[in-house]
């Protein structure tokens, strides 16, 4: 796998890339967005921190792209529908940089606070003024924080160290969220309305977008201090402006900012102003922050090559970390059966089935039906379908895909069922796992138990006394050696459904000599890449 980095990311963290033999890591940093363009076809994988715009121009080009890797939690520089769009994986590290954000957040918080920058440079000057320089403390204020998700909770703790009220909004997290952080969940008006302090810590999208504007500001507290330390943009930065020169807010923190490097006279005029203290985007530039990221992202490389699942992965279904090792058998489980069913039923479903039966119901089975889904669709469409893409790809051919559960079993402990409907009618499979190994136990309407090999033969036949023989001597004049057989009967001397594990492909001449021979009603020859 060749593997780009096109921003400043720690040396340390790329450590586990560089000794992994399948990988060849390149570091270029500062490619013009045409060097970038010329370059990206070479490669597997990218990874970048915000300096990199990842949009459809250069997924374009990325012929062999298969992973974008995010060193950092924001995904605001990565058109992650168009990377979906193309089946690539888009990964980040949404947990190596929450400490040093929230501190970067409390750094800013009392540096306004306590006129740190101004006093720094008051004293350096050569000035001994302490009046100009008075403070506000923290202690019994009230701390209204918008987000509480990692880093949002983070500051919330240490703002309750300095004995701060904490009031949060958050329309995403449970009530007993707020209640292990000790932070009461209220609503967005009474957040604006009642915080001395407020602090944004959300991902910056479509619904956050300038969520804090000039309605809000006229509604808050004279002298209110406002901190973003999470996305540009979230806050309206003229509004901002506006409440700072009209005194409505006391004084304001940002570390970050809609455009980057900023140009707008907007911002100068905001970065300028006396009662700002500003940050050039440095909330997740620490040391420990840099190597976490860089670390994550590259074990999510290794996942990738190893086939473990992608903790981190934000455009395809995550497993439960605690369920991972436990669902990932029946991930081989239930591709398999969706690569089999493809090669057996009609063109064109209509409706795709998955059925979940016994203790695997009680789990969340989403990522597994993405996983058999995109082994279904792979061999119905010339675009690579994975679980990035495989819902879109389904949607875009008029695909209805449906999931059901019970946890009621009474032949197996699971099972894993896969319908298709269309207009030639209904065709299943069902399969489970034996001694680690996957099993297909029922065909149509046919019993069956075989483990799934590379290359199969199913013939559906009417039963009668000698076609067995048959069928084995045709294949054996033609070389082709018979590994294992399964017969599935409905009844004596009635319908007969016969899978056959062939050591090599039979060729178009012995297949059509079978089915001659036998007056097979359907032989398909199945080869399965996974390779069960």
């Amino acid at each position: 796998m060749n593997v780009i980095v096109t921003d400043e990311v720690s040396e340390a963290g790329l450590e586990t890339l560089r000794g992994d033999a399948r990988i060849h890591l390149d570091v270029k940093l500062g490619l013009s967005v045409e060097q970038l363009h010329e370059e990206i076809g070479r490669y597997d994988a990218i990874i970048t921190r915000s300096g990199t715009t990842v949009d459809a121009a250069l997924l374009a080009r990325a012929s062999r792209l298969k992973l974008v890797a995010r060193a950092g939690v924001g995904i605001d520089n990565v058109d992650v529908d168009c990377a979906s769009s193309k089946g690539i994986i888009v990964v980040n590290a949404p947990l190596g940089n929450t400490n040093s954000a929230a501190e970067h957040t409390l750094a800013l918080l009392l540096s306004l606070c306590r006129n740190i920058p101004v006093a720094n440079a008051s004293l350096k000057s050569g000035a001994w003024k302490r009046a100009p320089f008075t403070g506000f403390e923290l202690k019994h204020r009230t701390l209204g924080i918008i987000g509480l998700g990692k880093v949002g909770g983070r500051v919330a703790l240490r703002a309750k160290a300095f004995e701060m009220n904490v009031i949060a909004y958050d329309p995403y997290i449970s009530e007993k969220r707020g209640d292990d952080l000790g932070v009461k969940l209220v609503s967005l008006e009474d957040i604006v309305r009642y915080a001395d302090v407020l602090t944004v810590h959300t991902p910056l999208n479509d619904e956050t977008r300038g969520m804090i504007g000039a309605e809000h500001f006229a509604r808050m507290k004279d002298g209110v201090l406002v901190v973003n330390c999470a996305r540009g943009g979230i806050i309206d930065e003229a509004a901002m402006l506006a409440a700072l020169e009209s005194g409505k807010a006391a004084g304001a923190a940002f570390d970050v900012w809609s455009s980057e490097p900023p140009a707008s006279e907007t911002l100068k005029a905001l970065i300028g102003h006396p009662r700002m203290v500003v940050t050039p985007h440095l909330g997740a530039n620490t040391f420990e922050a840099q190597k976490n990221v860089a670390v994550d992202v590259s074990r999510e490389i290794i996942n990738y090559l190893d086939g473990k699942p992608l903790e981190n992965a934000v455009n395809i279904p995550r497993f439960d970390p605690d369920l991972m090792e436990h669902m990932k058998p029946f991930m081989t489980l239930v591709s398999t059966l969706g690569e089999f069913i493809s090669q057996l039923a009609p063109a064109n479903p209509d409706k795709v089935i998955f059925s979940y039966t016994g203790k695997l119901a009680r789990f969340d089975c989403a990522p597994l039906t993405v996983c058999g889904l995109a082994a279904l669709l792979n061999r119905q469409t010339e675009q690579d379908v994975n679980m990035v893409n495989a819902h879109m790809v389904a949607r875009e051919r008029g695909i209805v895909v449906e999931e059901v559960r019970t946890t009621e079993s009474e032949l197996f402990s699971n099972l894993v069922t896969l319908t298709l409907e269309s207009s030639a009618g209904r065709r299943t499979i069902a399969g489970t796992m034996f001694e680690g190994r996957p099993r297909i136990v029922k065909m149509r309407n046919f019993n069956t138990d075989f483990s799934p090999e590379e290359h199969m033969l199913v013939i559906h036949y009417e039963d009668r006394p000698g076609l067995i023989g048959k069928i084995g001597t045709i294949l054996g004049e033609a070389q082709v050696n018979i590994g294992n057989m399964n017969l599935g009967r409905q009844e004596k001397a009635g319908e007969a459904m016969v899978v056959l594990s062939v050591d090599t492909p039979a060729s178009e001449e012995a297949l059509r000599a079978v089915a001659e021979a036998i007056d097979a009603r359907y032989l398909k020859a199945v080869h399965l890449t996974g390779g069960a």
